[in-house]
């Protein structure tokens, strides 16, 4: 199948193109007068090289388009006048209407039947039968462009990735073609309209689609043999013509945009390149980073919160305005930056409140080689409150009794 190709060359271009490569044209539509797209649609005015023979095609009877009733007579005719030939064979470059209208149709068809025609299968022209009789023996061209497109369907035809195909050597693209001149019962005007021969894809495409257009090289003998004016009947030589193509293509993926008609743009036909792809995945791990460093510094913000929150709705100290943390009413203090201070805790004097923190055997009995422990001289004995109640010295005082304790009644009479 071929829905959308891409012209985007004046017909200058495409007649130098030709004569480049030794096919004569006598006659070419000047320049502006074929729509040049990079999104080339069915309905638009493209350029076909063809014979230049009568309206009727190749042969000396005229079709009596409008006049027969039968077109089945009209190609028994036709097939009558085999043995015309042209004096002279010229060829020439024409601006005809994609999309195919038989010569013995009266009225403007719509929309849905121009799509149709399109395109024409190969297969359709194997036997003698059928709408293509009369063109495939008198009405052959080519169609050219410079390349074109095709979707690649993904998730069962719900997402479609659009295709450029092109020759590799980047020359001109010729497909095989069909043309026809209709004069429709309420004009006078003729109008030339043209169809593309498909065929079964090869095996570099046959991922993208099961068909592509029968492509045929410029200035081939393949090319002229299928023009050939001379060539009236239908053979198995011509049909041999209509085959895969065996020539390098380049095929890749492009902008989305391209699907919709009307759009138009060089971007188009440049392939969705490496450094593209490069780019895209180093902002994809370049994504990555950042979300995982937000998502860091998510959680360091919420252990803060969570910090935060440890002192708030806290019990008073007795006296003071300030309030108690859940370390302090453990036994913890914290330094100026938030750490915890090991080996200090609160404890209770004998009145029942916190008293000045003190300090760890472990932490603070610094072992002299010769006196022993250090002690503080103000401070010689510390009073700790067991789970009881009872209090218990840590040092030894000749007020106590023998084993440093106090008896829990003089606790009571204070």
């Amino acid at each position: 199948m071929c829905g959308r190709y891409a012209l985007a060359l004046r017909p200058s271009e495409v007649r130098h193109e030709l004569e480049s490569s030794q096919m004569p044209c006598d006659d070419a539509p000047a320049d502006g007068a074929v729509k040049q797209s990079h999104n080339f649609a069915p309905g638009y005015y493209g350029l076909v090289y063809r014979a230049d023979v009568p309206d009727r095609g190749a042969g000396d009877t005229d079709n009596k388009v409008g006049e027969s009733a039968d077109m089945h007579e009209v190609i028994k005719e036709i097939e009558a006048q085999k043995s015309f030939r042209h004096p002279k064979i010229g060829y020439k470059l024409q601006a005809m209407k994609w999309g195919l209208i038989p010569f013995w149709t009266k009225r403007t068809p719509d929309y849905g039947s121009v799509m149709r025609t399109i395109n024409c299968r190969d297969d359709s022209l194997i036997e003698n039968r059928g709408m293509w009789t009369t063109m495939k023996r008198q009405k052959r061209c080519v169609v050219v462009c410079q390349g074109f497109y095709e979707w690649l369907k993904k998730n069962g035809g719900k997402e479609k990735i659009p295709h450029f195909v092109k020759r590799k050597d980047g020359q001109l693209m010729c497909f095989a073609g069909l043309w026809d001149c209709v004069k429709f019962e309420d004009s006078d005007e003729k109008l030339f309209t043209y169809s593309i021969i498909t065929t079964n894809s090869n095996k570099h495409l046959s991922f993208l689609h099961d068909r592509m257009p029968v492509i045929l090289d410029n200035g081939s003998e393949e090319m002229r043999k299928w023009l050939d004016p001379a060539r009236t009947e239908w053979t198995i030589d011509l049909q041999s013509l209509l085959k895969p193509y065996g020539g390098e293509l380049e095929c890749y993926p492009v902008s989305r945009d391209v699907g919709k008609v009307g759009n138009d743009s060089p971007s188009f036909v440049i392939p969705i390149n490496s450094s593209e792809n490069k780019s895209n995945i180093a902002n994809f791990f370049g994504n990555q980073k950042k979300s995982a460093k937000r998502e860091h510094a998510g959680v360091r913000e919420q252990e803060r919160k969570d910090e935060s929150t440890r002192y708030i709705a806290r019990p008073k100290r007795e006296g003071s305005g300030k309030t108690l943390s859940d370390s302090e009413t453990a036994g913890e203090t914290r330094n100026d930056s938030g750490a915890v201070k090991q080996g200090v805790k609160r404890e209770l004097s004998d009145s029942g409140s916190p008293s000045a923190p003190s300090i760890h055997a472990d932490k603070a009995s610094k072992v002299s080689p010769n006196k022993g422990p250090l002690q503080s001289p103000s401070k010689s004995i510390r009073t700790t409150r067991n789970v009881s109640g009872n209090a218990k010295q840590t040092d030894q005082s000749p007020s106590k009794g023998p084993n440093g304790t106090r008896k829990i009644t003089a606790f009571f009479r204070k």
